[in-house]
């Protein structure tokens, strides 16, 4: 295999929901191969951490306060990085929340912040980072999905929902942006132990119920995810569009 495979010198990564789990992953992994990185998360999330594991790899490192439920902060946020590196190669759409709920207890405020934020973020984010990948002919969107968005799960029927939409948006927009060699693709986790599901993981029978579904016998890490994601951002990949890519130990297999 050809060493350089996979390397994303000169490019510019953008990250949502960058300050913890597989956000942070995900941009130190676009780092360690060459990538200049944008870390974006809420103002209530500190961005240090994840700038700090980046520092060793001696590329830009640019930090964008965006709220991806509002508009104008997606504007200006993208505008930041436009004047700060004059283009955008790879965005990963990976803010995400989750409040599980039986299908008689969801209330309508977690429903409309769960697709406002799932589905809505990353698709104002992508139509605001379409125009300038392009202008330069070449680009990578990648949306973090579940493979929730591929099976039915108890008690979360939101979140299937918004992660079931993700998948259809990026298929869509794919189609739609592939005449300019702008690839759009989701990674569709099995569970990871983040700050979405820890306190559930802490059950052991919730525990047992999912490793006991991951043929693999365990869970999946953010590291997991986060190289599925370099493999998507990356030259190699340029054929691969409109799909999603699971990476869940066979757990959708069943």
């Amino acid at each position: 295999m050809n060493e350089t495979m996979f390397r994303l010198d000169g490019k510019v990564a953008l990250i949502t929901g960058a300050a913890t789990g597989i956000g942070q992953s995900i941009s130190v992994a676009l780092a360690s191969q060459g990538a200049d990185i944008v870390i974006s998360d809420i103002s209530e999330m500190s961005l240090d951490e994840t700038a700090e594991k980046i520092e060793k790899y001696n590329h830009k490192i640019y930090k964008a306060g965006i709220d991806v439920r509002n508009l104008e902060q997606i504007k200006k946020g993208i505008n930041g990085v436009l004047a700060e590196f004059g283009r955008i190669d790879i965005l990963v759409n990976n803010a995400g929340i989750n409040r599980p709920a039986m299908g008689l207890d969801i209330i309508e405020s977690d429903w409309d912040d769960l697709f406002n934020t799932n589905v809505k973020g990353g698709f104002f984010m992508s139509q605001a980072a379409a125009p300038l990948m392009i202008e330069n002919k070449w680009g990578r969107i990648i949306f973090i999905s579940s493979q929730a968005g591929l099976i039915g799960i108890p008690g979360q029927s939101t979140y299937c929902s918004s992660k079931g939409a993700v998948i259809q948006l990026a298929r869509t927009l794919g189609l739609e942006w592939a005449k300019y060699s702008i690839t759009v693709n989701t990674v569709a986790p099995t569970v990871v132990e983040t700050n979405l599901n820890r306190e559930r993981l802490k059950n052991p029978e919730f525990r047992k119920f999912i490793i006991d579904k991951i043929p693999s016998g365990k869970l999946a890490t953010k590291e997991d995810m986060a190289a599925a994601v370099v493999y998507l951002a990356s030259e190699e990949a340029g054929m691969v569009n409109c799909t999603t890519l699971l990476v869940d130990g066979g757990y959708t297999a069943w």
